[in-house]
C-alpha cells in the first residue's frame, strides 16, 4: 500500500472526520462563551468596577501599566464555563448510559457446542 493511499484511509477514518468535527464546534462554542463573558457577564458582575477604571472590558485591566491581567481574568473565566458546560454534557452522557445498561440483557442464545453437549446429555439420560 503507498503512501499515498495509507494516508488517504487514514484521514478518512470515522475518528478522524469526528475529531475535526469536533475541534470546528469547539472553536465555534470558543467564540460563543467569549461573546458571553464580554456581552453579559462583564457588563453585569464587572461594570462597576471597570467603569470606576475607565475601561470598557475586562481584558484592558492592567497593572503597572503593561501586565494585562485582565487577559488572564477572561481566560481563566471561559475556561470555567467551557469545564462547566463539558462537565453537564459527560453527567448527561453517563445518566443515558447508566439507563442503558440498566436494562437487562436477554440471555445468550447457546453455542453450537453446548447444543451438541446437551443432546449427549439427555441421549445419555434416556439410556436404559
Amino acid at each position: 500500500m503507498g503512501m499515498i493511499s495509507e494516508f488517504k484511509a487514514f484521514a478518512l477514518k470515522g475518528n478522524v472526520v469526528d475529531l475535526a468535527i469536533g475541534v470546528i464546534i469547539g472553536a465555534a462554542f470558543g467564540k460563543i462563551v467569549s461573546s458571553f463573558i464580554e456581552d453579559v457577564i462583564t457588563p453585569l458582575l464587572l461594570k462597576p468596577a471597570l467603569e470606576a477604571a475607565s475601561l470598557e472590558k475586562i481584558e484592558d485591566l492592567t497593572i503597572f501599566g503593561s501586565v494585562k491581567y485582565g487577559m488572564f481574568l477572561s481566560s481563566v473565566i471561559n475556561f470555567i464555563i467551557v469545564a462547566f458546560v463539558l462537565f453537564l454534557v459527560i453527567k448527561g452522557i453517563n445518566a443515558a448510559r447508566k439507563k442503558e445498561v440498566a436494562q437487562p440483557a436477554a440471555p445468550p442464545a447457546p453455542s453450537n457446542e453446548e447444543k451438541l453437549l446437551m443432546e449427549i446429555r439427555d441421549a445419555l439420560k434416556s439410556r436404559p
